[in-house]
């Protein structure tokens, strides 16, 4: 199968790079599409992401480059590896060069602001294809760690069985473990949600709090997670594998994670546009927590986590006020808005 597959991978950032690198390893003919033509040069004749993996060495067979129809022509499966704010648009540029016949995967774990739409319902939205060519790979994938070979398992969700199993096949190595999922929604509303949560692990890190505040956190969130994205008409049993509480732990928990590191520098005391001017990638739940709360309003369910969140980030509370205003909020059960 290797050797008749073409993948294209669009958006050179870390977590492009990185998943470009498991078919190149699996010796399956494998471009990324850079922005700037010297990050595309550097990936093809240096064999490094310097920009955003730098000093991880990259498969040499991969190859990069800055001509978008290069990238797509030919290709059997096309890989959007492009931050939420900028999916739209350049999705735009690449839905002329689609083969009527190929499988398109995001890598996005964001929603669109003005929409409120999952990646792959913006797809859907440009590109005329069938709707089972759609989908969206996701877990508890950490960018560096991956590109580092370490063992690591993701989700390939497809709403077709057949186009989920051969992404499977496509995909599968002995560092990287890919299982199926036909909730996309799901899939998607998973990666999403737990960036913001992850902002909130962050800023309790900043705070110096231990591992009992983490645990709880992290319940908590989770807790937000499957009640939103139940709603949202995602399964439950998604939201408790590597979609879900998978992604939600490597994301809180990493020193890798670029969500928990806003929340850090919050926690400290940093403010958010100093913060995010001294990154030079993006952490997605930053934009994504207020897309998150408006959908929480619109289906009726409560996201008191997430909610304040957006406070902190976009809002100017203090991460102290946000504390006492969640620990002192009306007392519930436990499992409230959850079916049981």
């Amino acid at each position: 199968m290797a050797g008749d597959l073409k993948v294209a991978v669009v958006g050179a950032g870390s977590w492009g790079t990185a998943f470009a690198c498991i078919p190149a390893s699996n010796g399956v003919d494998t471009i990324v599409w850079a922005r700037r033509q010297e990050l595309a040069d550097a990936i093809t004749t240096r064999h490094e992401c310097p920009d955003y993996l730098p000093g991880v060495p990259l498969p040499a067979s991969l190859r990069g480059t800055h001509d978008l129809e290069e990238t797509l022509v030919g290709a059997h499966v096309v890989v959007m590896a492009i931050p939420s704010h900028a999916f739209r648009d350049v999705l735009k540029d690449v839905c002329s060069l689609v083969s009527t016949d190929a499988s398109m995967i995001s890598l996005t774990k964001g929603l669109e602001q003005n929409t409120l739409k999952r990646m792959t319902e913006v797809m859907r939205q440009e590109i005329d294809l069938p709707p089972w060519a759609f989908g969206t790979l996701t877990g508890p994938n950490l960018a560096k760690e991956i590109a580092q070979g370490q063992p690591a398992a993701a989700v390939i969700g497809f709403e077709d069985e057949d186009t989920a199993e051969k992404m499977q096949r496509a995909f599968m190595s002995p560092r990287f473990r890919v299982y199926t999922n036909q909730d996309v929604p799901g899939c998607e509303l998973g990666g999403a949600i737990k960036n913001v949560i992850a902002i909130a692990a962050g800023i309790g890190d900043g705070m110096g709090f231990g591992d009992n505040s983490k645990a709880a956190l992290i319940t908590r969130g989770f807790a937000e997670m499957a009640r939103l994205g139940t709603a949202l008409g995602g399964k439950a049993l998604t939201f408790a594998g590597l979609a879900g509480m998978g992604d939600l732990i490597a994301t809180c928990t990493s020193p890798l994670s670029r969500n928990r590191h806003v929340g850090e520098e919050l926690g400290k005391g940093r403010k958010i546009d100093e913060v995010i001017a001294s990154m030079n990638m993006v952490a997605e739940g930053v934009k994504t927590s207020r897309v998150v709360v408006q959908l929480g309003e619109r289906v009726g369910v409560q996201m008191p986590i997430a909610e304040h969140v957006v406070k902190v980030v976009h809002e100017g509370m203090s991460p102290d006020e946000a504390l006492l205003s969640l620990m002192t909020r009306e007392a519930e059960p436990e499992f409230l808005g959850l079916e049981q």
